[in-house]
């Protein structure tokens, strides 16, 4: 999630400032499985088996869900996120080894400091430009130590794509939202409007490019960072680019 003016409601050039800063972003996906992200970081820290008190970095942290599970197992934790709402609520949470900032993931934030750096849940692919998103890229090499990883969790581009459905109608808080999806210019491009509860027509958009593996190898190229291991759901099974749900990547620095 991103930084958004705390006016309601406020137009901003990116749509993620629009959305993500929006009060209906959270009703609509209200339903997120906490449950399932749980497991998924069980099974990370089984597998990458840290040593005690790592430091870990939460990139696009939102509220912080992901941070306070890591932070539970142990390590010193630093969530950073641009939204000014979420990380107030994140900071509700905060202890002498969870600290939460507000930051924009393009901008560089620490060097050479972390053990670990995480980016669940598809919070990348946000931006306009490659070099928006090689700004971020540097950036979440730059944090990390040498010889440290980091985990990216993005969605597979060929098994959403199979998957598109082009329109929906999700009945959730007591609202209609009306759901077109498409891939327009390598963006999965999602459009959602419905009425607020005072009867306003309400647009917002949703905009991911649709990376394959092969993009983010060579972007993190760039970056001094090497693909080390590919994993296609939250149980860390084999990934299949054509048949699995996710695309969680470990890069190595």
């Amino acid at each position: 999630m991103y930084f958004c003016n705390k006016l309601p409601y406020m137009q901003h050039s990116d749509w993620f400032e629009n959305w993500f800063g929006s009060p209906y972003y959270k009703v609509l996906y209200q339903n997120r499985d906490e449950l399932e992200a749980q497991l998924f970081v069980k099974s990370l820290i089984t597998y990458l088996q840290p040593m005690p008190g790592s430091r870990m970095l939460d990139i696009a942290c939102g509220e912080g869900r992901y941070a306070v599970q890591l932070v539970g197992y142990g390590y010193d934790v630093v969530g950073i996120d641009l939204s000014e709402p979420s990380i107030e609520i994140a900071k509700k949470q905060e202890n002498e080894h969870l600290q939460f900032y507000v930051h924009d993931m393009r901008k560089p934030f620490y060097s050479n400091y972390f053990d670990f750096a995480f980016n669940f849940f598809t919070s990348f692919g946000y931006f306009k430009t490659e070099r928006d998103h090689q700004l971020a890229v540097n950036t979440f090499a730059q944090a990390l130590k040498p010889g440290g990883l980091l985990v990216i969790d993005y969605f597979n581009k060929d098994y959403v794509i199979n998957k598109l459905i082009a329109e929906d109608t999700i009945e959730r808080g007591g609202y209609t939202f009306h759901i077109n999806k498409k891939l327009e210019n390598k963006y999965i491009i999602k459009e959602i409007s419905f009425n607020n509860e005072n009867g306003k027509a309400l647009q917002f958009t949703e905009q991911v490019a649709a990376f394959d593996l092969s993009d983010f190898v060579k972007m993190f190229k760039e970056a001094k960072l090497s693909l080390v291991g590919t994993f296609g759901d939250y149980q860390l099974n084999e990934y299949n680019p054509l048949h699995s749900p996710r695309m969680i990547m470990i890069f190595k620095k």
